[in-house]
This record gives C-alpha cells, structure tokens and sequence, in this order.
C-alpha cells in the first residue's frame, strides 16, 4: 500500500480552501447556490481522496465513506454551528448536499477503479488457444509463460485459470529445448542408436532373406527329420 502524493497535495489544498470558505464569514451564497456549493465541494474532495492510497477498491471505498461522507460531509456542518461569531447556522439541507456529492463522486471513482481492474486483468490473462468452451473459459496465466510468444519454454509449466472463479484448474509442461549443440543428435549417433536398436529386437526374415548363402550348409536339415528316423537314410516301414 503507497501514497500517491500528487493526489494527497490537491485533497489537502482542496481541504482548506473548503475549510476557509465554509468555517469562515466569508458568504459565497451570493455568488452560487449554497447546496450546489456544497455538492461540488465535497465532490471534488471525494474524488482527490479516494486516489490517494494505492489498495484494494474495498477498502478505499470505507475509507472514503468514513473520512469525507461520513467525518467531513456531517462534521463540517456541527462544526460550523458552533463555531461563535462566523455568521452561519446549523442546515440539515447543507449536510444532504454533501452526502449526495461525496456519493456521487464515490460510486463514480469505484466504477472507474473496478474498469481500470479489468483491463488491467485482461492484459496479464490470455484465453489459452484451440479452447472452444466460452462458457466457461479457461485462462492461461501470462505471468508464468507465454507459449506462443516462446517466452519461459523449459522447465517451467502454464499455470491454467478458471476465468469465472480464478482458481487454478491444472498445469501443464513446457516442451525441454536443445540448450546446446551437444544435445542436437548427429548423423552417426543416429545410425548407431537405430543398429543397437536392430539388434536388442533381433533379425528379422527380411534382413535374414538379404543375408542368405545359397553355398552355405543348412542348418536345420539334422533337425527337421519328419518321418524320418534319426541317423538312418530309410524309411521306416509300417508293421501292422
């Protein structure tokens, strides 16, 4: 929470030329209309006061209530009656005034706060692409990594926003990138990798077909003997 000075220097300086003209005999009556006097005033007073602390819109809203509606739009006026010899009495009309323009002014600057909040949002929050559900729209969180732009690819995640209640919905990871040439794969790693492949999976018929010899014994041939019994040229014949 800080100060905006430049509106805490027009508030106080509106404060006491508020303060001279209505606590003083000066009579501005014949000039302008006391009540319109009064709505202006405290109006103008409202409106520097509000934008002098930097928080949330809640609490400046009570803080504004408490301090020019309710302290100097009521007090002003009980202190102006008793105050001796400056020409003025008590008017519940001068007290109506000031309520009316320090509202005014008030439901005027927090709809303004509440305009510059959602832009303000809009530009830190960007719907996440290919969402087709408006509904009930899904936000992804700028702050932490912008996708499209490229910004924050690594070993961080895209925060995912609920855009009707805020809350946090899941996450999901970025894609790691080649930091260096070292991890780009070469021509020969790749061939080797895909050999070592080959060969942890076995040969397969075609790679045994490309490599057959017509010349070379087989193998399978002391085997593959079918009906025909071990060690012997003949057949054996049939007894029953």
């Amino acid at each position: 929470m800080r100060i905006r000075l430049p509106f805490a220097g027009i508030f106080f300086l509106l404060l006491l030329l508020a303060g001279y003209a209505g606590l003083s005999s000066l009579q501005l009556g014949d000039i302008v209309n006391d009540k319109i006097l009064h709505f202006v005033t405290f109006f103008l007073l409202t409106v520097a006061f509000y934008w002098i602390v930097d928080t949330s819109r809640r609490r400046t809203m009570n803080m504004a209530l408490a301090v020019c509606t309710g302290g100097l739009g009521v007090g002003s006026e009980v202190l102006q009656a008793l105050l001796p010899d400056n020409g003025r009495v008590f008017d519940a009309l001068d007290i109506v005034a000031n309520i009316l323009g320090s509202l005014a002014a008030l439901g005027l600057c927090s709809w303004y706060h509440k305009r510059m909040l959602d832009r303000k949002r809009n530009r830190k929050y960007a719907a996440v692409p290919g969402e087709e559900d408006h509904g009930d729209e899904v936000l992804a969180d700028t702050s932490v990594v912008d996708i499209e732009l490229g910004e924050g690819v690594g070993g961080q995640s895209t925060v995912l926003h609920d855009g009707a209640n805020g809350k946090v919905v899941g996450t999901f990871p970025s894609a790691k990138p080649l930091t260096s040439p070292a991890d780009v794969p070469t021509q020969s790693t790749a061939a080797g990798a895909a050999t070592s492949s080959t060969a942890a999976r076995g040969t397969t018929l075609e790679e045994e077909l490309d490599n057959w010899d017509e010349n070379a014994e087989d193998t399978w041939d002391a085997d593959d003997t079918g009906d025909i019994g071990e060690g012997s040229g003949t057949a054996k014949k049939r007894t029953d």
